[in-house]
């Protein structure tokens, strides 16, 4: 479909800009240039390639559209109520209501909206993940893509077809900029997902002015090295040049395709690449009145959608999905009962019946396992029971315990996309994107590197919480436990970031019945991600038949040992769980009634009611010890102003584990001299 702009489709891009220009104005904030610029590349894929039911926006073999330009959200927004799109609510159901209203619109950037002024998942309709923050939709997009091909291999069965679906992204200068965004193309490139098509706005301005200040590479030839197709229309206005090229998109193979797309920033304003316009603010009334003009448009008209408008694009959706969406269903109806039920529950959220069948119990030991192998352990357990439960690292898998290693786990690969061990590369920051993005698309992915590296992945962790997204974020060497390898590799105040990210779980077990049930945690997950915090070294397996059972370790935190009445408390997490026990013994050997709490999750913990809170850390009891090898920020809320830490207030150094805890304090006699002092401190008072 060739064809040059018809006066109708004009009247629909205009439209799409107007719209931009006029919620931009209302709302006094927000991007009005770069909608300006991509309508007529947004309108030309909807209208006459996007696979998209307007009624049936959640139908699973639908295009995905990503804007990692998520600054230009009135451009989906706009194409989002052209389309007639149908709003899905909380509960999965068609509510009636327009996914975005012509109100939804005038409320652009407004509390409570549907059109906040990035795009966010779960909050509007038809927005199929948070972007903002520039490369995150790209990789998003890579893990869509990923899943599909996966999707398809699972669930494409005597020649019924349920998931061959296309990934179209549009990014920017900023995207290419962002070294997420070439991580995650590498990868794209090297998988050949010849089902993704990122579309760059070539419009050459950023915040700061022409993007030749800080960017004179060849993108072109940068993608062609990493193995993609390229073409180029050097007229986003020319829509029979765009259409040509994703015609050739659709009938590429072996490689993804980048469209390279010249624009003009705020197209039609008489102030070419204006200002306003490429630093995100309004165009001002005159400046509206002048582009309105420029356009044929009523200059005094706002919000306008001219009747010929208003059905067109919707139109041209349904007439293209409503065959292809009656096939998907007679397809389904058509699966195999066992992967229907699958499905449903992939899409649900579910797991299956028998996901916690045939789990691994580990006896007590005092030499113990390292929580990443008992990790490992446990994760092909469950991975055997959740066929959907897929994942790898970044190149560290002998060491983070994370390969699936039964029969049939296989490897996902450009000759092979059933298996389900993903190998990442070298490549956190686009691994923790990607893993998003396949969570946007029914999988239950997870992901490892070392604690260190959670540097590296704070983005995508932070917009998986924002988009409520169950990805399973493994960290191993997670102490100065990591020994030899030195400060670069010990983490310190990595588990104070995690802790501070709203709606994550940081879960940090201190044996193997503690990980195991802490998996349990995880994979229950249906709008939380989780991090698993595992250990390098081994931790020695609790006996539970002495104390508490590794149940309690799912409530947050736990009485793991002690006294009914102690006259102190011994907390810890992870491996300083262990020696916070054998403190504890010898504190017992002298008489001295203390208690320790296994306290692997605050968020957990903070989920419990105030009586089971009082009942692990009693009020009444002030003499207070914590021991975790991590930075302190935080433990004042356990512990007090008064309490003890032992902790880490600087960074690690480059020796045996053992001389380590040694200087750092991390030692029995240690422990049991603050227990000592804080019990002596509190009878003074």
């Amino acid at each position: 479909m060739n064809q040059a702009a018809t006066a109708v489709d004009t009247q629909c891009i205009n439209t799409i800009r107007t719209l931009a220009m006029d919620a931009v104005q209302k709302a006094n904030s927000g991007h009005p240039g770069t909608p300006m610029g991509l309508a007529p590349v947004g309108y030309t894929l909807w209208s006459r390639f996007l696979r998209f039911h307007p009624e049936h926006p959640d139908w699973p073999n639908r295009d995905r559209f990503v804007l990692s330009v998520g600054h230009a959200s009135m451009l989906l927004y706009s194409l989002l109520h052209l389309a007639g799109v149908v709003e899905i609510d909380a509960h999965g159901k068609r509510s009636g209501q327009p996914a975005i209203s012509l109100d939804d619109i005038k409320q652009f950037r407004q509390m409570g909206s549907k059109t906040p002024g990035h795009p966010e998942y779960r909050m509007t309709t038809g927005v199929e993940t948070t972007t903002g923050p520039l490369g995150q939709g790209c990789a998003n997009s890579v893990g869509m893509a990923m899943a599909e091909r996966w999707l398809g291999q699972r669930f494409n069965r005597d020649g019924q077809v349920l998931f061959d679906y296309d990934v179209y992204t549009l990014c920017g200068d900023g995207d290419m900029m962002e070294g997420i965004s070439s991580e995650a193309a590498s990868l794209a490139g090297h998988l050949k997902l010849d089902n993704l098509c990122w579309i760059y706005d070539n419009n050459t301005i950023s915040i700061e002015g022409h993007t030749e200040l800080a960017f004179s590479e060849d993108v072109s030839k940068r993608f062609q090295a990493y193995g993609w197709h390229t073409l180029h229309v050097t007229d986003a206005n020319d829509l029979q040049a765009l259409s040509a090229a994703l015609a050739t998109f659709k009938t590429n193979t072996g490689a993804p395709t980048l469209i390279v797309v010249d624009s003009v920033i705020g197209y039609g304003s008489p102030h070419k690449h204006n200002t306003a316009a490429a630093h995100g603010e309004p165009l001002g009334e005159e400046e509206i009145r002048l582009t309105k003009a420029a356009y044929g448009w009523p200059q005094d008209a706002s919000f306008l959608v001219p009747d010929a408008a208003r059905t067109v694009l919707r139109d041209a959706l349904l007439e293209r999905a409503e065959p292809l969406y009656a096939q998907w269903k007679q397809a389904l109806a058509a699966l195999d009962p066992q992967l229907a039920d699958e499905l449903r529950r992939m899409r649900a959220g579910e797991m299956p019946e028998q996901w916690q069948a045939q789990l691994p119990s580990f006896a007590a030991d005092a030499k113990g396992i390292a929580s990443r192998a008992s990790g490992g352990e446990v994760l092909n357990a469950f991975a055997q029971h959740i066929p959907w439960l897929l994942g790898g690292s970044a190149d560290l898998s002998p060491s983070t315990k994370t390969n699936l290693t039964f029969d049939g786990a296989g490897r996902f690969s450009a000759e092979d996309y059933s298996g389900r061990n993903l190998h990442f590369g070298i490549r956190e920051h686009a691994m923790g994107a990607i893993a998003n993005g396949m969570a946007l698309s029914y999988l239950r992915p997870y992901t490892s590197t070392f604690l260190v590296f959670s540097d590296y992945m704070k983005p995508p962790i932070r917009l998986a919480a924002i988009m409520e997204l169950p990805v399973v974020f493994v960290f191993t060497h997670d102490s100065i436990g990591v020994g030899e390898d030195g400060p670069t590799h010990q983490p310190i105040e990595h588990l104070t970031q995690l802790r501070a990210t709203p709606g994550l779980l940081t879960l940090r077990p201190g044996d193997a019945n503690e990980t195991l049930e802490l998996w349990k945690v995880a994979l229950a997950q249906t709008h939380r991600p989780s991090c698993m915090v595992l250990s390098r070294q081994a931790l020695p397996t609790l006996d539970r038949t002495k104390y508490a059972s590794a149940r309690g370790a799912a409530k947050g935190a736990y009485v793991l040992a002690g006294a009914d009445a102690p006259n102190v408390l011994l907390l810890a997490t992870g491996s300083e769980v262990s020696l916070a026990v054998a403190a504890y013994e010898q504190l017992k050997s002298e008489g001295i009634a203390a208690q320790v709490v296994s306290m692997p999750s605050w968020e957990l913990f903070e989920d419990q009611d105030a009586t089971y809170r009082d009942s692990v850390l009693p009020p009444a009891v002030k003499a207070r010890v914590v021991v975790e090898q991590a930075g302190p920020l935080g433990w004042d809320r356990y512990v007090g102003q008064t309490g003890a830490k032992v902790v880490m207030n600087s960074f690690g150094a480059s020796a045996p584990l053992p001389k380590l805890q040694e200087k750092f304090g991390f030692t029995v006699e240690h422990v049991v001299k603050l227990a000592k002092q804080q019990i002596q401190h509190n009878l003074a008072e």
